[in-house]
């Protein structure tokens, strides 16, 4: 069996993909007199969060995925990333490919979720590889590329930022049940409102005062509108 390697020597975030997109190059080494026709590669990649710190702010935004800190040491586990193929050109003795991710910020996702949550730093990632390899000098033969080839990379958090920024600058993003997006159509098409950002900044104002007039008044305090002008009687002439 061929003795396969696997590098990750960089990313960088695709500015002309449709969505977001990250492209991993990927170096592959394969035993000096060993030609490769072809390699179907699958590639599962995995977040590895145990492998790097955390500041108290990054604690906060990852609670929800892993708890409080003090439960770490046994939630702290890995996140699934993605899980891509790509079709690697014949070669001999080693050759680059490009691995393109495409990537998603719905934050439902516990990988978006994690991304967001870091502040700076590194990702650390763990790329596991399988697939099929055609090899052979005269003809081919067809053999499994192992299950144990993987490969550890360590992603800039800038880099994920930088792919966020060019899709959605300066924006989140927020995933609703069909019904409740209808209703808020519903509402803004009501209000004559010019955005999205228009229609959950007024549903906000309300709730605000809404809340504000549900709030008992402290001792003393008069509410805006509680006084009425006093009614002075006409004399006589």
């Amino acid at each position: 069996m061929t003795g396969f390697g696997f590098t990750c020597t960089g990313v960088r975030a695709d500015p002309y993909a449709a969505g977001p997109t990250l492209v991993f190059r990927l170096r592959v080494t394969a035993d000096p007199d060993t030609r490769v026709h072809a390699l179907a590669l699958r590639c599962q990649i995995r977040i590895e969060p145990a492998r790097r710190g955390y500041g108290p702010a990054e604690a906060a935004g990852l609670a929800d995925l892993f708890g409080e800190r003090s439960r770490w040491g046994t939630s702290l586990q890995p996140v699934q990333f993605a899980q891509v193929a790509v079709m690697v050109p014949g070669f001999t003795g080693e050759t680059e490919t490009d691995l393109v991710v495409p990537c998603t910020y719905d934050m439902d996702i516990a990988a978006t979720r994690y991304f967001e949550a870091l502040q700076a730093g590194e990702v650390p990632l763990l790329m596991l590889f399988s697939g099929t390899a055609f090899t052979g000098e005269a003809g081919f033969r067809v053999e499994p590329v192992p299950w144990d080839r993987e490969a550890a990379y360590r992603m800039p958090v800038a880099v994920w930022r930088e792919m966020v920024e060019q899709h959605f600058p300066g924006c989140g993003w927020l995933r609703l049940p069909r019904d409740t997006m209808a209703e808020l159509l519903a509402y803004r098409s009501r209000h004559a409102l010019a955005s999205w950002e228009a229609t959950v900044r007024a549903l906000l104002d309300a709730s605000d005062d809404a809340a504000d007039a549900a709030r008992p008044a402290p001792p003393g305090a008069v509410r805006p509108g509680a006084l009425r002008p006093r009614l002075t009687e006409r004399t006589a002439p």
